[in-house]
């Protein structure tokens, strides 16, 4: 058993809370406390491992499921020796109370110390807190603005600034602040490449907070514009290099004087492209220099001759649609233009776990899939997981702070995700720690991770949106695997075909 003399700590004198002005930036708290240096019959201590710092706005953290892991320096700490902890990835304003326990090397947790409280604050401030504009600035020509990062709190703070394009980060990232007040200098520069409004966030980090400032600028029309129009019956698109031209669209941009540009033409299925007009002639790619204001028109014309035949899949499960006449292999190729009166056969075939479930669109019933072109044609077919193949999982479902994250449960989820990685054209992930055992494999934040990592590049192929995740940020030795963490994965493995 360990005897405790505890004293916990908390950075309570902070600067002026940033939550206001940035909502979305995480807080933090400083947490100190005197290590335990007997046990309880007065001998040395010779086995502490680790202290478990817990944390929660509710009156009593300890225990409780949210903690950070903090290993200890040494099994057996000398008289009064102080451990200090920062907890990050909290909210900004809010209050929380904090307790620390002990863990020896066999895995034996002490009684929980007293709670301490204080608001978690940031760690830096950024001036200017509004917008920054940058004005309008010449396509060519660049701008440059300053930010002023100030230390909010004692100690080392190191940082980073980013932004994307069209704007940069000219100097002063990374950062490094040394004591309560200290200041460094962002530079950040405007480029404009077209004569568009261009807005994004300037982001600071520093130890888990992340605050934005907004920046805006506009590129100058002094180049002469291109512009771009499509005519005929047909469709299809036209993309410019440099970038600027996207029409779709965007169908007019200015560029610097002198640059030489080149516009391609896409047909859409069923159409063709039939020339350029204007500025260009011809059937390949356009090119112009840009010494002048220039008009361009794209010519698309539906072909008399053919029609496009388009194959979607939808539902949970999956399968492939393969055509009679070489076309159609969905799969890759699920759209294909066809002569005037072809008599195209569309066949499913469900993957393993799933089963079709029937046409729509053009085509009825569960069978094959016959259509006439003697217009477009569209076609839906359904795939549903096997009532088999949804699988199971132990303990379903997981209650967040009741149950118990195990090694089970990640093993389970492991086999399901590759199944779906399998099911969809990827192949199976490798794990970290790739057997577990019950009872003797502790869970780390990154068998959560990897899960995830994992899953998403199965929603990415399928063109979904990536599931949503409690603590997106998971931090080794800090985060504690958790029962919400396994359910959402579950829900999301769920879920897909």
């Amino acid at each position: 058993m360990f005897e405790w003399r505890w004293f916990v700590g908390l950075g309570l004198a902070l600067a002026a809370v940033f939550g206001a002005t940035n909502p979305a930036s995480a807080g933090v708290l400083d947490a100190s406390w005197t290590a335990p240096a007997t046990k309880s019959d007065g001998s040395t201590l010779t086995d502490l491992g680790s202290y478990r710092v817990y944390y929660s706005t509710s009156a009593t953290p300890c225990p409780g499921v949210t903690f950070f892991t903090v290993a200890s320096s040494t099994a057996t700490p000398p008289a009064n020796q102080t451990v200090n902890f920062r907890l990050t990835g909290l909210t900004t304003g809010s209050t929380y109370n904090v307790s620390v326990t002990a863990v020896d090397t066999s895995g034996n947790e002490s009684a929980c110390s007293s709670v301490a409280s204080a608001v978690a604050q940031v760690d830096i401030a950024v001036t200017p807190a509004g917008t920054t504009s940058f004005g309008n600035i010449n396509i060519g020509s660049f701008a440059t603005q300053t930010f002023t990062v100030q230390s909010t709190r004692s100690g080392t703070i190191t940082g980073t600034a980013s932004v994307p394009a069209p704007f940069t980060i000219v100097s002063g990232s990374p950062f490094t602040l040394v004591g309560t007040g200290a200041t460094a200098t962002v530079t950040v520069r405007f480029t404009p490449i077209s004569a568009v409004l261009s807005s994004t966030n300037v982001s600071f980090s520093a130890d888990g907070d992340t605050l934005t400032r907004l920046v805006t600028g506009t590129g100058g029309t002094t180049g002469p514009a291109l512009t771009v129009s499509k005519a005929g019956a047909g469709s299809g698109t036209v993309t410019s290099s440099p970038a600027g031209i996207s029409c779709g669209a965007t169908c007019s941009t200015a560029f610097t004087t002198g640059t030489v540009v080149t516009l391609t033409a896409a047909p859409a299925a069923g159409a063709t492209f039939t020339g350029w007009s204007g500025g260009c002639t011809g059937t390949g790619t356009c090119t112009v220099t840009m010494n002048a204001a220039t008009s361009v028109t794209a010519a698309f014309v539906q072909s008399s001759s053919s029609f496009p035949l388009t194959v979607t899949k939808s539902g949970t499960g999956s399968g492939t649609v393969t055509s009679s006449s070489a076309g159609i292999s969905c799969g890759a190729t699920c759209s294909t233009a066809l002569t005037t009166g072809t008599v195209v056969t569309l066949t499913p075939a469900p993957a393993a776990g799933a089963t079709f479930t029937g046409w729509s669109g053009s085509c009825t019933g569960t069978g094959t899939c016959s259509v006439t072109m003697s217009a477009a044609r569209a076609v839906m077919a359904t795939f549903a997981i096997s009532s088999s193949s949804s699988g199971s999982f132990t303990y379903r479902p997981l209650v967040t702070q009741s149950t118990v994250v195990k090694a089970v449960h990640i093993t389970e989820l492991r086999k399901a995700i590759n199944a779906a990685r399998r099911r969809n054209g990827l192949a199976a992930s490798t794990w970290t720690d790739a057997t577990l055992t019950a009872g003797s494999t502790t869970l780390k934040a990154v068998h959560i991770t990897e899960l995830r990592t994992a899953l998403n590049a199965v929603y990415t192929r399928l063109g979904r949106a990536l599931p949503t995740y409690t603590d997106p940020t998971l931090v080794a030795g800090h985060t504690k695997p958790k029962a919400a963490h396994v359910q959402e994965l579950r829900n999301a493995v769920s879920a897909l075909p």
